[in-house]
């Protein structure tokens, strides 16, 4: 069938990839935390572009509100295009995360997607055959369901989960959306793994990157078009235990988070699971978009000048089942519920603190200690005097490694991973 090129370059991303090359060779790449490395890249793209066919973008429809589904009050904390889960409204749900109680991260609005007329595009010089943007290789919906599924159970977390703390406790000032710990879910992912797609493509030994690009509307930010939310995976992992899911929790994906297909990246930061994905670039050469560039690094006093390599694995964090703020009764027992994670791996030791600090008693786990995903704890206590109460929680990992007191700071808010404090009253 003729190939439709509308989901590749459009005219916005050349565009911004020919800025950040301009701003390069004017010495001014510092400003942005583009390393040379990355602007050859950027270089080799808009060398390119005159040879990519620039059409409409694919057919995606604004919804009204940003996000579709419902946000009552006692779940969702709006932030933004985004809603953040209350830890509280995941009490008693059980150890995935049900699909209208999940997390939602956009950079825009949530598209409307028909899987009837949704096409997989796979290309790039790093297929057999040299694929090139006007005759990829095609997979539909119904395509993609008639493989060999598999599935998976692991979280999705946003890179700054955890990013109001950086100020909140730390009185640092970082930039982003003001996460507190909600924006994570665990689910059941079924789909395709990403590497039965690639081999069928004919992907071959010379590949190195492999970048998803989504089918939502272009990311506009500091009055700059960065085009479609697209970030390179190296060959490696896209091989290893990456999905192309169209399932989650048993349930076709909601089109909050990714309908018809999304990629899921276990472990790795949220922003490596694009949804709504529309085509998958194979390149022999190292891959570059904004989000491994000016975005998902690390800048600050304490990383490189030009900044940190482009994160990967998440961080480790705790969070309780409880509001902040709460109240409990004197002397009355308690359970409290919490749950940790790692990116790194499994949660085998959680310790909690009812007295700022003071002393660590080690919770009980209800979970067998896994990799992807949360490990679910509690602790009774018995709260003593009135007043002003603070709640801690520190995990450990499968790697021995334990959340620390401070996080060290980033300006981008990024892999917050320090003991949380949390404020509640004893009355």
């Amino acid at each position: 069938m003729p190939a439709d090129v509308s989901n590749f370059r459009t005219s916005d991303e050349v565009a911004y990839d020919r800025t950040r090359l301009r701003q390069w060779r004017e010495g001014r790449a510092g400003a942005h935390g583009v390393s040379r490395r990355a602007m050859l890249g950027l270089l080799a793209a808009a060398g390119s572009a005159a040879t990519v066919p620039l059409t409409a973008p694919a057919r995606a429809v604004a919804a009204e509100p940003t996000i579709r589904k419902p946000l009552p009050p006692e779940w969702f904390v709006p932030r933004g295009t985004n809603a953040e889960t209350r830890f509280e409204a995941l009490r008693g749900t059980g150890h995935t995360t049900p699909n209208e109680r999940f997390f939602v991260r956009n950079h825009t609005f949530t598209p409307v997607l028909d899987a009837g007329e949704w096409r997989l595009k796979v290309w790039g010089s790093g297929l057999r055959g040299r694929r090139g943007e006007d005759r990829p290789l095609e997979f539909g919906y119904d395509d993609l369901r008639r493989l060999p599924s598999t599935t998976r159970t692991a979280f999705v977390e946003c890179a700054g989960n955890g990013r109001s703390f950086y100020a909140s406790q730390q009185g640092e000032t970082v930039t982003g959306t003001s996460w507190t710990l909600g924006a994570i879910g665990v689910a059941r992912w079924r789909g395709v793994r990403l590497g039965d797609v690639l081999w069928r493509a004919g992907v071959t030994r010379y590949a190195q990157d492999v970048q998803p690009r989504g089918l939502d509307a272009d990311f506009l930010t500091n009055g700059e078009n960065l085009g479609r939310v697209r970030r390179p995976l190296p060959l490696a992992k896209a091989l290893d235990d990456v999905l192309l899911a169209y399932e989650m929790n048993g349930e076709p994906l909601p089109a909050d988070h990714g309908y018809p297909v999304r990629v899921v990246v276990p472990s790795w930061i949220g922003i490596s699971s694009v949804k709504w994905v529309g085509d998958l670039e194979v390149s022999e050469e190292p891959l570059y978009s904004p989000w491994n560039t000016t975005l998902y690094r690390l800048f600050g006093p304490a990383h490189p000048p030009e900044g940190s390599a482009p994160l990967t694995r998440q961080t480790l964090k705790s969070a309780f089942e409880v509001a902040s703020g709460a109240t409990f009764p004197q002397g009355v027992r308690t359970r409290l519920h919490g749950r940790s994670w790692s990116g790194a791996g499994a949660v085998v030791k959680v310790e909690v603190s009812t007295d700022g600090g003071e002393r660590w008693r080690r919770a009980r786990l209800h979970d067998v200690p896994r990799a992807d995903v949360w490990t679910r704890w509690s602790l009774d206590w018995r709260p003593g005097a009135r007043g002003p109460a603070t709640l801690l929680a520190r995990a450990t990992d499968a790697r021995g490694r334990t959340q620390p007191t401070t996080s060290v700071p980033n300006t981008q808010g990024y892999l917050f991973d320090a003991v949380v404090r949390h404020p509640v009253t004893v009355v």
